[in-house]
């Protein structure tokens, strides 16, 4: 659990450097992405203390999730602050589930790490309202744009389990 939630910060992280290395300071869009990625790195650095503390190795996948992440989010935020907002509404949706999965698995034990989940899993619902809010909606795409970004978090989700 720990290596996956890790490399799922790791790659928001990547999404989000990517957008703003588009969007830079012109947008409105981009100060709500710079604190969504804050809150983002402030995850990360629990789960890289926690994989520390426990002795887990980070996926060996990490070197591809640096660049798939950057990737997608300069190539949404390409396309435009809604798109970006959009692939953010679809990572977050997808991590709600996963999280939502991961607490009822872990039931009453770890409570540390449920405490955790809980916590980000509330961050992470609230940076899906906020997209939704700023015009995830109305990406041009948005259906389609948004399936093939979550199809794309559960393929990452799958494989930063087993590699």
């Amino acid at each position: 659990m720990l290596r996956v939630d890790q490399a799922g910060e790791y790659g928001a992280t990547r999404i989000y450097a990517g957008q703003l290395a588009v969007l830079g300071d012109r947008h409105p869009a981009a100060r709500l992405i710079a604190g969504m990625a804050l809150q983002e790195e402030l995850h990360l650095k629990h789960f890289d203390a926690m994989l520390a503390d426990r002795g887990v190795r980070p996926t060996l996948l990490q070197p591809l999730w640096n660049v798939a992440g950057f990737a997608l989010g300069a190539a949404t935020a390409l396309i435009g602050p809604e798109a970006a907002m959009a692939c953010t509404a679809a990572v977050e949706t997808e991590i709600d589930k996963h999280y939502a999965e991961q607490l009822a698995s872990l039931g009453d034990e770890e409570p540390e790490l449920s405490g955790t989940i809980r916590e980000f899993q509330a961050e992470e619902l609230e940076h899906r309202d906020t997209a939704i809010a700023a015009g995830a909606e109305n990406a041009f795409g948005y259906p389609v744009l948004s399936a093939v970004i979550r199809a794309g978090c559960r393929a990452a989700i799958a494989l930063s389990k087993r590699i």
